[in-house]
């Protein structure tokens, strides 16, 4: 246990606090779950059954090491309802904002350690493998609806299983552009014309310059570059130029990065810094709560973010952006053949079960997260209180999430006309090389640096930290 544990140290020190994003969120390399995603009464019966049976004969506990504190009352009550329903044990601990790493490597070193906890891809559990359990045989992953975004082993174990899916692109007020589209001399008559960068331009440039007509302090929300505020653009933004060279080339991960698109996301980044609700030699004092409250209260057209900012949106006291009104567009930057683009879409949560727990607690643990995704309470608790769009084939069309940019995120799935940009930034190398990269757009908006110095810096730096990582 010990020399598990130290080996895994060494790896963990170097990814530490990896787990990034989605609202304190995390990643894989993923594709578009099935279509097919219907479930008829019987078949989710039957999982509720089995669900209950198992749970039945289940005789350990269960302590879950929680990621998001945004979600942590909802695993709280979740734990006492599971708890008074069948009488095992549920204990629930969240990690402070940006500790998970360091919480896990902590906890799992205690003799009651965690026996469900989550990684956020592969380089996840290349750090945690000694500790993840096979679950192959598991309903849950009978029940995962498109089963190449599970996390395999070498030998062809199930080591870890994604419990949401996500996507993230443009959001957008569709009341302002639609205003800007009544206007004289618009650039666009409609969103539909609105599908590749040129055009995109054109129109926020536009929009910019009759801000004062459309009454918005800018076009974009804030570009939040405060350290630790930065996931939006080191690595979800950073996630499109990576997933295009990997296409390229092939691939699913390198240890030699040539930031081919490197002009691309520049594209985007001017885009947002120079049309902003904030002159971009402010933006290292912004936040992203900064950001969604000023689209919230419609003092901007357009925010990057994910599906998860509908409730960053809604909680804003003084909200005026109705819900009809939050819309999607992808990420677009220039890229030959992005007309048919769609959101980044894909995961990086997935649960594992600590294989180090006894045989007792690890069907226990089990037994909570199937009664999750198969009885009515927790697949409620999922869709309403957690926000989740579960990636499994128990869930009917009306248990699926009603918030607009998880319905946004499903029509794009469902749109076949549309490519969804994976999720790549599980493969880049470290959390130093993202906050590194964060600080090189922080000093270019503010006109320390010019673009090539960020270009080498991402280049240089992603071919020391892969290196780093290697040798430990």
């Amino acid at each position: 246990m010990k020399k598990k544990l130290a080996s895994v140290l060494l790896c963990a020190v170097m990814a530490a606090s990896m787990l990034t994003g989605c609202g304190n969120a995390d990643n894989a390399t993923a594709t578009t779950p099935a279509t097919d995603n219907k479930t008829d009464a019987a078949a989710t019966t039957e999982a509720a059954e089995k669900t209950a049976e198992k749970t039945a004969e289940a005789a350990g506990s269960v302590y879950y090491l929680n990621f998001k504190p945004e979600v942590d009352e909802v695993w709280q009550k979740l734990a006492q309802e599971y708890t008074e329903e069948t009488g095992v044990p549920v204990k629930v601990v969240t990690a402070a904002s940006g500790t998970y790493e360091q919480t896990l490597m902590s906890e799992i070193a205690n003799k009651e350690a965690p026996t469900l906890f989550q990684i956020n891809g592969p380089i996840g559990y290349q750090n945690w493998k000694d500790y993840c359990a096979d679950l192959k045989d598991t309903d849950l992953y009978s029940w995962l609806m498109d089963k190449s975004l599970a996390i395999t082993g070498e030998d062809g174990g199930v080591y870890g299983i994604p419990y949401v899916v996500e996507g993230y692109g443009i959001i957008y007020n569709d009341a302002i552009m639609q205003k800007y589209f009544a206007l004289d001399g618009a650039k666009a008559a409609s969103m539909d014309e609105i599908n590749n960068f040129a055009k995109l331009k054109e129109v926020v440039e536009d929009m910019q310059a009759k801000k004062d007509e459309l009454g918005i302090e800018g076009v974009f929300a804030s570009t939040s570059l405060t350290p630790g505020e930065d996931w939006r653009w080191q690595t979800h933004l950073a996630n499109i130029p990576v997933y295009y060279e990997f296409k390229d080339k092939g691939i699913t991960d390198t240890d030699t990065l040539e930031f081919t698109y490197s002009d691309n996301f520049k594209n985007i980044f001017d885009l947002y810094i120079n049309n902003s609700c904030t002159a971009p030699g402010l933006l290292g004092s912004k936040s992203v709560d900064d950001s969604m409250a000023e689209f919230a209260l419609g003092q901007a057209a357009m925010v990057q973010n994910g599906n998860w900012g509908w409730s960053q949106i809604n909680g804003v006291d003084g909200n005026t952006v109705k819900a009809e009104d939050v819309k999607f567009l992808p990420i677009y930057t220039g890229v030959e053949g992005e007309e048919n683009q769609g959101l980044c879409t894909g995961t990086e949560n997935f649960f594992c079960i600590n294989k180090e727990a006894s045989a007792e607690d690890q069907a226990a643990s089990i037994a909570f997260v199937e009664w999750l995704f198969s009885s009515e309470t927790g697949k409620a608790a999922v869709t309403n209180d957690l926000g989740f769009i579960a990636p499994f084939n128990t869930f009917s069309d009306d248990e699926k999430p009603t918030d607009p940019l998880a319905q946004e995120v499903l029509r794009y799935m469902a749109d076949t006309s549309k490519t969804s940009v994976s999720w790549n930034f599980t493969s880049f190398p470290s959390q130093q090389f993202k906050d590194d990269f964060g600080a090189a757009l922080l000093e270019y908006a503010s006109g320390s640096i010019d673009w090539d110095a960020v270009k080498t810096k991402v280049v240089d730096e992603w071919a020391a930290e892969k290196a780093a990582t290697a040798a430990n």
